[in-house]
This record gives C-alpha cells, sequence and structure tokens, in this order.
C-alpha cells in the first residue's frame, strides 16, 4: 500500500493518538458477549515467494488459498475490488478455508469509485447477493472511499448506508483530510457510521497520522497496519497496538481484524507472528491464531 508511505521515517512520532472520549459510549452501549476475537491476516495469498516458508514446500497455486488459510484467519480480500465474484467462486472460497476464518471482501471499485457510490446501477445488490454466499465466514465488508471523497459527500455516503444490507457486516475507510479535522461535519462522518452500526477503519501509516483517528463507531474494527520493512519501529507499534486493543475488549469490543502491510506483502507474515504473540500476551482470553513457518524455517522478528 503506497497511501500514506514516507522515503524517511526518522521524524515520525509514531505514538497512538489519545482514546477519544466518544468511544466510552459506543463501547457503553454494545451488548455484553463472552467471547472476544482478533483476526489477523495480509493482504494477499497469491504469493509465490511464500513457498518453502509460509506455504508447505511444493504448494500449487491452486492451493495457495487453502495454505494461507492454515496460516491466517483473516483476509484484506482485494480481489473483489476489482470484479464481482460469480457464486461457484465464493463457495469455492469458503470450502477451501478453516471454519474460524473470515473474509474481509473489499466493495468492487464500480461502486466505491462510482460518482454515486453505484445507487443507480445493480452492483451494489449484486454484490451482496453474491458475497453473501460466505455465511458464517463473512467477516466484514470493506468500502475503501476514492482519496478524493470528502465530507461534503455525506449526504451520498448517507444514502449508501440506508440501502447496503444491515445484515452484511461493513467497513469504511476514508482518506479526505477533511474527515479528520475537529469540525462539525467531521463529527457528524463518524456519528453517521455509529448511527447505521458501521466501523470506521483505522489506517495506521508513517505519512498520514491523522488517519489513525482511533474512533471505535461499532461492535468491532478494522486495522489497517501499514509496517516500514520490519523496522525496529514496527515491533513496538505493534506493543502499543495490543495495549489499545486490551483497553477496548476489557470495555466490551467484541471482534478486531488486523491486517499487516508490508512492502509487497512479502515480510506481512513475519509481522502476523509477532502480532499473534503480542496480542495473546495482552489478552489470552481472545480467541486468535497467527502463522508459523513450516519446515523448522524460523521467522525474522527483529
Amino acid at each position: 500500500m503506497d497511501f500514506g508511505k514516507l522515503s524517511s521515517i526518522d521524524d515520525v512520532d509514531f505514538s497512538l493518538p489519545p482514546e477519544p472520549a466518544q468511544n466510552t459510549l459506543v463501547l457503553d452501549a454494545l451488548p455484553p458477549a463472552s467471547d472476544s476475537y482478533i483476526y489477523i491476516g495480509a493482504t494477499g495469498y497469491n504469493m509465490k515467494q511464500w513457498v518453502g516458508r509460509w506455504y508447505n514446500p511444493g504448494t500449487k497455486e491452486k492451493d495457495f488459498l487453502r495454505a494461507y488459510g492454515l496460516q491466517f484467519n483473516t483476509i484484506e480480500h482485494n480481489t473483489t475490488h476489482y470484479r464481482i465474484p460469480d457464486a461457484p467462486t465464493v463457495a469455492r472460497w469458503r470450502e477451501e478455508t478453516p471454519g474460524d476464518f473470515r473474509f474481509c471482501p473489499k466493495i468492487p471499485q464500480t461502486i466505491s469509485h462510482a460518482r454515486d457510490l453505484g445507487l443507480s446501477g445493480g452492483q451494489i445488490p449484486l454484490f451482496c447477493e453474491v458475497i453473501s454466499g460466505l455465511a458464517e465466514k463473512l467477516g466484514c465488508c470493506f468500502l475503501q472511499l476514492p482519496p478524493n471523497f470528502s465530507t461534503g459527500d455525506l449526504g451520498l455516503l448517507s444514502r449508501f448506508l440506508e440501502i447496503f444490507p444491515s445484515e452484511l457486516p461493513l467497513a469504511v475507510e476514508v482518506r479526505h483530510e477533511s474527515f479528520f479535522k475537529p469540525t462539525l461535519p467531521a463529527e457528524d462522518y463518524f456519528q453517521l457510521l455509529q448511527h447505521h452500526r458501521r466501523a470506521a477503519v483505522i489506517t495506521d501509516v508513517s505519512g498520514r497520522r491523522d488517519v489513525c483517528h482511533m474512533r471505535l463507531t461499532a461492535g468491532k474494527t478494522l486495522v489497517r497496519f501499514v509496517g516500514n520493512g520490519l523496522h525496529k519501529t514496527d515491533y513496538q507499534r505493534i506493543n502499543d497496538w495490543s495495549t489499545r486493543i486490551k483497553t477496548w475488549m476489557n470495555a466490551g469490543l467484541r471482534e478486531v481484524y488486523f491486517f499487516t502491510h508490508e512492502p509487497d506483502n512479502l515480510l506481512a507474515p513475519e509481522l502476523a507472528v509477532y502480532c499473534n504473540d503480542s496480542f495473546s500476551n495482552a489478552i489470552p482470553e481472545a480467541a486468535l491464531r497467527g502463522p508459523q513457518p513450516v519446515s523448522g524455517q524460523q521467522g525474522t522478528l527483529f
């Protein structure tokens, strides 16, 4: 992911922002639940470079999803951003992954990047019908709005949220600076998501610290963590996230989807291993799992 990347991170303050006061209201309103889940994933599974290290030696490309599912329990599924899959493809995805696996499919760009967010065509109901075939393995659909989508477009987003099926979980990512300023329109955005019980995607990336907003608007959240090639700061940042997620889960948050982005996706499993260890130590009561190297390989954590 190139968004927010810097050529040098020497002067970046990676501290997580203070806890927003509005989070207390969201967490206090959640129904009680006994179980909590952390899903750790990467942004793709078609990685030939992982064969022999994270996938068993000799794994064929047609079996990459099965191999990925044994290592991770979620995926930021970019495939759906470029085309709506057919029902047999979705059924195969569901069949080839373990019972605890959850897909987070991106809303197709024919919807997310359309001038009217797809409201005038048939793409939204078509996507929703097909993706509902994931059934219990649908974690959270992911609407990634274009960079020029601003608080001035909130009316359009409101209409989209009114028609998007309430039974399909959804997280929304915005990037325009207007959403992260201390203004009434920016607050209206988070209140809109809260009203519809939709998650506000949090992105932790070096060059845009404002998008690491820490706002909760639903009983789950989706975090996109952009590392810097396993730089030492990547690990400290993960430790900070462990502390924050522990605070949220102690207060009632039930699900966290945490996606590790590293350059070209190559080192995402290494960082995910560290996430699993750090989160497990901080929040032992949460259900989670992360990758382990195959064939006696050792992960590179430091």
